[in-house]
C-alpha cells in the first residue's frame, strides 16, 4: 500500500519560536546599530529563508549589510549568548498529534521549512522525534517558500504522489508552496499569519487547535484524493 504524505512546517506551526526569533532579530539589528524591524514585521516573515527574510526586513541597506545581518542571526542564535535559552517549546497538541500519525502505518511525515538543518536537528532530538519524520527539508539546500522545491523533494524521497500528499503549515508561503506544488494544504490557526489569509492562498482545511489536526489533515487528504480521482 502506497502511503500518504504529510509534511509539516516548523516554526510558527510545531514549535512557537517567535521570541527566539524576534531576540535573535533584535540582536543582529542592534549590533550593526540598526533600529530593530516590528515584531509584527519580523512574525510576517517567517518561513522565508533568510536572503528573503532581509532582503524584506532590511531591504534599504547595502547587500554587505544584509550579509552580516544574515552572519549575526545564524551564529548570535539566543542560546549562542551568555544567559540566553531558546525558547520555543511546541504548541498545545502538537506533540500528541505528531506522535498519533508517526504510529500509522498509512502514514509518512516529512518537514519543509525555512529554518536550518541544524534548528530542525536541534527540535527533533529535544522532543525524541528523531525517525519520525522520514523526508527533511530544510533552507540549507532549496530555495525559499514559496517555490515547491522542498515538496517535490520530499515526494520524490518518499515514493508519495500529488495525490496523496499535504502540507502542514502556518503562513501564506506554505499553502502557496503546496499550491505550487500541485498538492493540498491544511492551515493552522495558532501561527503567525491570519486564518483568512490561510484560506485565501489555498488552505482547503484550518485545524482550530492541535487537538483538531489530525483530523483536519484526514479531511484534506480525503479531499485530494476525491479531486485527483475526478480529473480525467
Amino acid at each position: 500500500m502506497r502511503r500518504r504524505l504529510v509534511i509539516f512546517d516548523c516554526d510558527g506551526t510545531l514549535v512557537d519560536s517567535q521570541h527566539a526569533i524576534c531576540a535573535a532579530m533584535e540582536h543582529a539589528f542592534a549590533t550593526v546599530g540598526l533600529p530593530p524591524p516590528d515584531r509584527r514585521e519580523v512574525l510576517g516573515v517567517v518561513g522565508l529563508s533568510l536572503p528573503q527574510v532581509f532582503a524584506v526586513l532590511a531591504g534599504g541597506q547595502p547587500q554587505h549589510v544584509r550579509e552580516e545581518l544574515i552572519r549575526l542571526y545564524r551564529t548570535d542564535f539566543p542560546s549562542q549568548r551568555v544567559g540566553m535559552k531558546i525558547h520555543d517549546p511546541l504548541f498545545a497538541g502538537i506533540g500528541e498529534a505528531v506522535a498519533a500519525l508517526a504510529r500509522r502505518d498509512d502514514i509518512v511525515l516529512g518537514i519543509a521549512t525555512g529554518k536550518s538543518r541544524r534548528g530542525v536537528a536541534r527540535i527533533l532530538e529535544r522532543e525524541r522525534w528523531v525517525g519520525h519524520f522520514t523526508t527533511i527539508q530544510t533552507a540549507d539546500d532549496h530555495p525559499s517558500k514559496p517555490h515547491p522545491s522542498m515538496i517535490l523533494r520530499a515526494i520524490a524521497e518518499t515514493g508519495a504522489d500529488l495525490s496523496r500528499t499535504v502540507m502542514v503549515g502556518d503562513t501564506t508561503y506554505d499553502m502557496e508552496m503546496a499550491r505550487n506544488a500541485g498538492v493540498g494544504a491544511v492551515g493552522v490557526a495558532w501561527g503567525y499569519h491570519e486564518p483568512a489569509r490561510l484560506s485565501l492562498t489555498g488552505a482547503r482545511a484550518i485545524a482550530a487547535t492541535g487537538e483538531e489536526l489530525v483530523a483536519t489533515i484526514e479531511r484534506c487528504l480525503e479531499g485530494v484524493s476525491e479531486a485527483f480521482a475526478g480529473q480525467p
